[in-house]
């Protein structure tokens, strides 16, 4: 059911327009960006800094031991050389995998991060878009206390976005500290006041109203969308943005796996 409602919005896309973009748009460095290096790890983290971007995106996940960890994806299959579920495996256990090359497929000698270890490489260097991630409801009950009590010791407050497809991890997060900034991410918007955000959920611009961005996918980021984000008082971000022709110059920040294509543009366009 899910891969034919996906074929279905899909065949719904269009083209976004390679008009001059704005020297403000923030360059956010999906997974630290994963076009340049291994993602969601130190190193690639230190290549999306270097490369310039704002912020660094990145996942998190809690072990079997209630730890936070980064990783996209909820076991460790295809871009480790283990393998597991992350909420079966403890700390101690997710540390010992080695990722993937991301051009070879062969092991390299670093390990995923812990939360921590992730922020306190990126602190003072850039911002940082969180992804909360929900293997599936209730397993990872109280990461969101996790991920703002690590923020807090970090003095990150101001540096850290969090965002999430789940409405109930952003509600969460928005309750327990209203004045961390949170983000939404969807798919697209459908008629009759729905999104497509990995299930069809309820939408609206007042329900949404306490978060700071709507975050997108690309193709479905028209003008007519961004200005009716614009006009709630909302940021448009778009995902995953790999190709200058693929990015609409309206939106406030592009996710991207290339962000020092999209830093060098930026920066030219402000010269």
């Amino acid at each position: 059911m899910k891969r034919f409602l996906f074929a279905l919005i899909s065949a719904a896309v269009f083209a976004t327009g390679n008009a001059q973009t704005s020297e403000n748009m923030k360059v956010v460095a999906h997974r630290g960006g994963a076009l340049i290096g291994n993602e969601n790890t130190l190193s690639a983290f230190e290549n999306g800094i270097r490369a310039g971007a704002d912020l660094i995106e990145l996942d998190v996940h809690l072990t079997a031991d209630s730890v936070v960890v980064v990783c996209h994806d909820p076991s460790l299959n295809r871009t480790t050389d283990s393998k597991g579920r992350i909420c079966d495996l403890t700390l101690e256990q997710f540390k010992q995998a080695r990722a993937l090359d991301r051009e070879t497929g062969k092991p390299t000698d670093e390990a995923l991060p812990t939360l921590a270890e992730a922020l306190d490489l990126i602190k003072g260097r850039a911002g940082v878009l969180l992804e909360i991630k929900k293997f599936r409801k209730g397993k990872y009950d109280g990461i969101e206390e996790k991920v703002l009590k690590l923020i807090e010791e970090k003095g990150m407050h101001d540096d850290v976005i969090c965002q999430s497809f789940d409405d109930e991890v952003i509600e969460k997060i928005h309750s327990l500290d209203p004045t961390i900034r949170v983000e939404k991410l969807i798919f697209c918007t459908l008629p009759f006041g729905r999104c497509f955000d990995g299930r069809i959920t309820a939408f609206s611009f007042e329900k949404y109203a306490y978060c700071a961005s709507i975050n997108v996918y690309y193709k479905f980021a028209s003008d007519a969308f961004i200005k009716q984000c614009h006009n709630a008082g909302l940021e448009v971000k778009v995902w995953t943005v790999n190709e200058l022709k693929n990015l609409n110059p309206n939106v406030d920040g592009v996710i991207t796996n290339r962000p020092d294509l999209f830093r060098k543009h930026l920066d030219a366009v402000g010269k």
